[in-house]
């Protein structure tokens, strides 16, 4: 057994780590915030419901479930609250819709799987979910549910995928899931893949059997033993027999899959995985086979494909899932290409409505899609953020982008944020030709445009041109590979990038010239793993006992030249001469085929590092982190915290906060403030999704997930603050430095809501307060300028206005509503967008002003009379390069402005009043001398304000101004000025300080008519 490792020394806590536990209240403050990509990841179960035409669900393999009520227009989550994402199997009660039973675990066999813990059931058609058991069965490969009775259901359990267990085969309950037992299979190696009934009889089943296991070593085929077969009950599983010869395959067999015919309940199709793979098809109920067709599409790499699709209405026609859906229409024998391109979209299954055959929903590594007219044309899978993200790794420009391998996709980059009120979109997202589905990412960083992936390519994105820059090209032999294998620049020479296979590699000059620097750092001949039977044992391609690869590289931030290896079979190494000589640092209790997953180098002890350890391919689950501070001489297993079967995939140390960690663990994301020594989930708003990989990138703490896609918790600036005091004491935090970054104002009209889109960040300098109780006194917030001269404020008695949907002009959805200051026990943030406050619209405290300038400033919090002060800094736009001066006049020439337009503004509201008051006159009086009096005066009145009398006022706005001497064309004439100045990081044109001066001298004149106008009282 692999055992926890015993603290060899004892060590001193440093004084700059806190104590165990933080307040988890202290992060209430903080969401993780989607940002996509919205390509859709595997999914392998996937229903529509009889009789709403427009209403589907999927299960994604580790996204959780999916639902539909616009035949795939858009998709919502309706699982994120259970404690696991990874979905094989769904299944809806043909007696009631609202049942719905949801098997966890993806049964597919790869060498990157997501295992489930159980079945879980629904009453009110997904609102809700209760767990009911199964719970060690890991893949649920078929739910099949008795048609007139929802609480008699069958399951199809194939175990663990990487050793022994009990819980597999087929399960049956009576009493919906309240109680399971196992009707077919008897040992701890052979479970079940698929379910059939006989149409219009749920006594006769066909089961599909699958003695599978994976090897830590194998990416592709697991092994199959002899305990596969189909089986067949009559009595509703209480008995079974196999189904044997007579023309049904012999020898080996693997994975099979089993379908009846819906017309004709005598045919029976099963496409089978074997020596002799194919489609097998019976017309006796699965007395007598033929193999009516051996056609390679249709059983290629029959290990990952097994699902057959029978026409309700037709028996003969036929559809099998493979990379490409294939279809006969002669009962088997022949087959077309139906839908797929040459790529592999790979696809998994296919629903068709038995009552309403145009309807159907297919279940793709790329997603769900749907079709209500039979196939001719289907729904997008680019609407579905339920990608499967390996290693993600951001670049340096502003605004930052994220790059990273999607599964069964392709490498992708997104956006931190977009640069419009859409968010980001499929429209800010970009297919990325370097690091294919798997593979690492590393953009230089000297260059962002210059991106590095896979093994090895290059990409110039000004040029669109990917050039391979494999690493063996001068060193041709047999090379190892994996899934996934090792880039990364070092951290202190941004020139020189590493690359792994079962050797390191290195170049200085952008891969025109590598060299190994290490030897074979693989383990030559690891012990069998215990887990592993004799058939597994023997899966190993021919290859001889060598078999890993080298999985992490990383050097040290700290020391030139010291870099640290992770094998995937359970070694680690340093060297501390650039790979002249290494040292074997592994600790004793990392047994072969321990995968290193990943290796984090402290920032703060050039001798310190952090290891996540993988040991799920040895059929162990716990989580494994282990972290030196002495080069390795030394090893602690630091995962107090983290719960058991949540193993760990990546571990990261916070580079500005000494003792900070996080870890990304299959099941979410976990946090510890005292160097790991003590793990709290970090789990806020993110689903239940395996979590591979995470960068700590400036404030922001960015993670790759494998089924929710990428994810970001904004500005982390006080969690690095936090300590055990904060739960019981009130305070204000260190605002981290802020940036002026400009949203573009106009880009075309929006896309409609309901496209796919996550939301941008709020752009500001972000307060973060916590309340030690309830505010008794309302909470103000003062944002002062570097003298100390207060430039803004809000109290939390500034109540945003209700939407009054009687005036506004767009719909609600469209209205930003502003957040108070919030006055309750707790965490809280409160945005300032850098603005000086409106100078027109002063009774709004939320409407913004002018901006401020780069500088440094303070924010003031007042809580029952104690007053609490940070400073920060707001700086400029990196992408901008202008004098600090330039910042200042514009400032400068915008508050003139702003003077002005206070002016226009008083006087156009004086106006306004005098307007009303003279139609409240009007109103009362008959006298024709006196109502001609107030005729002339009101002309003279329009003149002035330059208004032009319209049946619709909106309609005004189109009559061209008259005069330059008027408050409206002077408003709209300052508001054009304003935006030349203070609507783009510019020093102010001569033309602007030109229009300014002869702008103010018209102001002058036409405030002194208007003073005339408004004093004559003989009219008003």
């Amino acid at each position: 057994m692999f055992g926890r490792l015993v603290v060899i020394v004892a060590l001193v806590a440093s004084s700059a780590t806190v104590n165990a536990q933080v307040d988890p209240g202290s992060f209430d403050h903080l969401d993780w915030r989607l940002v996509g990509p919205f390509r859709g990841g595997r999914v392998l179960a996937a229903a529509g419901v009889p009789g709403q035409p427009q209403h589907f669900y999927f299960g994604s393999v580790n996204g959780g479930v999916w639902e539909s009520r616009d035949a795939g227009r858009t998709w919502q989550p309706i699982f994120d609250d259970q404690p696991i994402g990874s979905i094989g199997a769904l299944a809806i009660a043909p007696s009631d819709p609202n049942v719905i039973y949801v098997g966890s675990g993806e049964a597919d066999m790869r060498s990157d799987i997501a295992q489930g813990d159980g079945m879980y059931k629904s009453l009110d058609a997904g609102k809700s979910w209760h767990k009911i058991g199964l719970e060690d069965s890991q893949q649920i490969g078929r739910i099949i549910i008795d048609p007139v009775d929802a609480n008699r259901v069958y399951v199809a359990a194939l175990g663990h995928a990487y050793g022994p267990n009990e819980q597999r085969g087929v399960f049956r309950s009576t009493d919906g899931g309240t109680h399971w037992s196992r009707i077919l299979g008897n040992d701890d190696a052979t479970g079940a893949i698929d379910l059939a009934f006989e149409p219009g009889n749920p006594n006769i089943i066909y089961a599909a059997m699958w003695q599978a296991r994976r090897t830590p070593w194998n990416v592709y085929p697991p092994a199959s033993g002899p305990g596969s077969g189909l089986y067949k009950s009559v009595d509703g599983g209480d008995s079974w027999q196999p189904i044997r010869g007579n023309g049904f395959p012999e020898g080996k067999l693997g994975r099979i899959g089993v379908s009846v015919a819906p017309n004709m309940p005598n045919r029976v199709y099963a496409i089978v995985d074997g020596d002799a793979g194919g489609l097998y098809r019976s017309d006796d109920a699965g007395v007598h086979w033929k193999r009516t067709s051996s056609d390679n599409r249709i059983w290629n790499r029959g290990w990952y494909f097994g699902r057959i699709t029978i026409d309700p209405t037709n028996a003969d026609r036929v559809y099998v899932l493979n990379t490409i859906v294939l279809r006969s229409d002669d009962g088997g024998s022949t087959f077309i290409p139906l839908k797929g391109d040459n790529t592999g979209d790979d696809f998994h299954d296919l629903w068709i409505d038995p009552s309403a055959p145009q309807r159907r929903i297919l279940a793709v590594d790329q997603g769900a899609i749907v079709s209500v007219n039979g196939g001719e044309t289907w729904s997008s899978w680019h609407n579905q953020p339920t990608a499967q993200m390996y290693h993600i790794i951001t670049d340096d420009r502003f605004p930052y982008r994220i790059y990273g391998a999607q599964q069964d996709s392709g490498a992708i980059a997104l956006p931190s944020r977009g640069n419009s009120r859409n968010g980001i979109t499929m429209m800010q997202f970009r297919e990325v030709t370097a690091g294919g589905e798997s593979g690492m990412i590393a953009p230089d960083p000297r260059d962002p445009d210059i991106i590095y992936g896979g093994r090895v390519d290059k990409l110039d994105l000004r040029t669109e041109q990917t050039r391979s820059i494999d690493p063996t090209l001068a060193e041709p032999d047999l090379y190892r590979n994996t899934w996934t294998l090792p880039l990364a620049f070092d951290a202190r020479d941004p020139g020189t990038l590493y690359y792994g296979n079962q050797k390191i590699w290195r170049t200085r000059d952008g891969g025109e010239h590598w060299q190994a620097i290490s030897p074979d750092l693989t383990r030559e001949n690891p012990a069998v793993p215990a887990n592993l039977d004799k058939v597994t044992a023997a899966n190993n391609l021919g290859n001889g006992p060598r078999r890993g690869v080298v999985y992490a590289i990383a050097s040290s931030p700290l020391k030139d030249q010291r870099i640290w290896a992770g094998t995937d079979d359970g070694l680690i190494w340093r060297t501390d001469n650039a790979g002249e000589h290494w040292n074997n640092v592994t600790p004793k209790a990392l047994t072969a085929w321990s995968k290193v997953g990943i290796i984090e180098p402290s920032h703060f002890n050039a001798d310190g590092a952090y290891v996540a350890i993988d040991r799920h391919r040895l059929d162990d689950r716990k989580p494994y982190i282990y972290r030196t501070r002495d080069g390795g001489k030394n090893w602690q297993l630091i995962v107090n915290g983290i719960r058991e079967g949540d193993f760990v995939n990546a571990v990261r140390e916070d580079p500005k906060r000494k003792g900070l960690l996080y870890a990304a663990t299959e099941l979410g994301m976990y946090i510890s403030f005292d160097d790991g020594d003590h793990w709290q989930t970090l789990q806020k708003n993110l689903p239940r999704t395996s979590v591979r990989d995470i960068d700590v990138h400036g404030d922001d703490l960015v993670i790759g997930t494998h089924g929710r896609g990428i994810w970001i918790l904004d500005n982390i600036s006080a969690l690095r603050q936090l300590d055990t005091s904060t739960a019981s004491t009130t305070r204000l935090f260190e605002p981290a430095t802020a940036i002026r970054y400009r949203e573009a104002e106009f880009t075309g009209t929006p896309l409609p809501k309901d496209e796919p889109m996550a939301a941008n960040p709020k752009s500001g300098a972000y307060i973060d307060y916590r309340l030690a109780v309830d505010a008794k006194a309302p909470v103000r917030l003062v944002i002062k300028d570097a003298g100390g001269n207060p430039i803004r404020q809000w109290h939390s008695t500034d109540i945003p206005d209700a939407i009054d949907l009687s005036r506004i002009g767009s719909a609600p959805e469209w209205v930003e509503q502003a957040t108070p200051l919030a006055t309750a026990k707790g965490m809280h943030r409160f945005i300032w967008s850098l603005h000086y406050p409106s100078a027109t619209d002063v009774s709004n405290p939320y409407a913004d002003g002018i901006w401020a300038p780069p500088g440094r400033y303070s924010a003031e919090l007042t809580v029952d009379g104690m007053t609490y002060t940070q400073s920060f800094n707001v700086v400029a736009d990196p992408r901008i390069d202008l004098p600090d001066s330039a910042y200042q006049a514009s400032f400068e020439l915008a508050r003139k402005i702003e003077a002005l337009q206070v002016r226009i503004s008083n006087a156009s509201e004086e106006a306004s009043a005098l307007r009303k008051s003279l139609a409240e006159k009007r109103a009362s009086t008959a006298d024709a001398a006196s109502r001609m009096k107030m005729d002339s005066f009101e002309t003279r009145l329009n003149a002035i304000t330059g208004s032009t009398p319209a049946p619709n006022p909106f309609n005004a706005w189109s009559v061209p101004p008259k005069s330059t001497q008027t408050l409206t064309w002077l408003e709209r004439a300052l508001g054009q000025l304003l935006a030349a100045v203070d609507g783009a990081d510019a020093m102010p044109s001569a033309d602007s300080r030109m229009g300014y001066e002869k702008l103010t001298a018209l102001v002058d004149t036409t405030i002194e008519e208007w003073k005339r106008i408004s004093s004559d009282t003989s009219a008003h």
